[in-house]
């Protein structure tokens, strides 16, 4: 498991682009036949990705987590951005097609990853927080979830957003999740931006052509910084950073927060005028 350390504003205003990606871009989460997980100080989440191929993948604790099983202390969730995969807790099985999410509560013992086909495997995102309590084990389809249509024409950023757990469809202790879908010919996600200081946010950029790229913009809204980021990458944004990107083609992202505040429009949006 990778680790990265929380960082705060003031050094970040130093760092270059190496430094910005080491410390908050993930390059490489799904990789055939390994769970590839990173854990964050920042709210202390844990995210990557299994794909699995012809075997199952076992979730297995690691020592920056010192516990006997990965959820003792955590709750979990698991979206499915491409193939038909499958998750197996506790001897019950799950069957994952495209955009549907497990939501794996706390004390879940046996945890495990596989792919209904292995020549077309499952990429299975996951995406892990602390939980003070157990809540049920659960499965959620994207037609289970109402769509929330976004933006405009003008603003090249008409979007979907679908929340999958946000205490609604699901209740959790403080893991939030869903995903967002721009339409043809828009861009720009999260624009005008906002911070949330109470919450970390993560988002896994995905359906994006091989020779397309999304620009990352994070940072301190007065002293912004970018990422270029290609398909299926992660960004890990800190409380104290906007999160905003722009594409040079439509895409999807999932969101993924965590945090002490557990009401998802607790925001604190950023004028446009004040970003720098």
């Amino acid at each position: 498991m990778d680790i990265r350390y929380a960082t705060n504003p003031e050094d970040a205003r130093g760092y270059d682009t190496e430094e910005l990606r080491r410390r908050y871009l993930l390059d490489a989460v799904f990789v055939p036949g390994e769970i590839r997980l990173t854990y964050s100080h920042q709210d202390r989440v844990v995210l990557g990705g299994a794909m699995p191929l012809g075997a199952e993948l076992t979730l297995d604790p690691d020592d920056a987590l010192r516990t006997d099983h990965f959820c003792e202390r955590r709750e979990l969730a698991v979206f499915c951005v491409g193939g038909r995969g499958t998750v197996r807790v506790d001897g019950a099985v799950y069957e994952l097609d495209r955009a549907d999410l497990l939501y794996v509560g706390r004390g879940s013992r046996d945890v495990a990853f596989g792919s209904a086909d292995p020549a077309a495997p499952a990429r299975l995102y996951l995406f892990s927080t602390p939980a003070h309590q157990s809540h049920p084990t659960t499965v959620v389809r994207e037609g289970d979830v109402a769509p929330v249509e976004l933006g405009t024409p003008d603003g090249a950023n008409v979007r979907t957003l679908r929340r999958y757990v946000d205490g609604t469809l699901v209740r959790s202790c403080q893991l939030m999740m869903g995903y967002t879908t721009l339409a043809p010919g828009s861009v720009w996600n999260t624009m005008p931006a906002h911070t949330h200081v109470r919450r970390t946010e993560c988002y896994l950029y995905f359906d994006l052509p091989p020779e397309a790229r999304v620009i990352h913009l994070m940072g301190e809204l007065d002293r912004t910084r970018h990422l270029v980021m290609r398909n299926e990458q992660a960004v890990i944004s800190p409380s104290w950073s906007v999160h905003s990107g722009a594409g040079t083609a439509d895409y999807s992202f999932v969101w993924a927060m965590a945090g002490e505040n557990y009401d998802f429009t607790d925001m604190d949006h950023v004028a446009m005028d004040e970003l720098r």
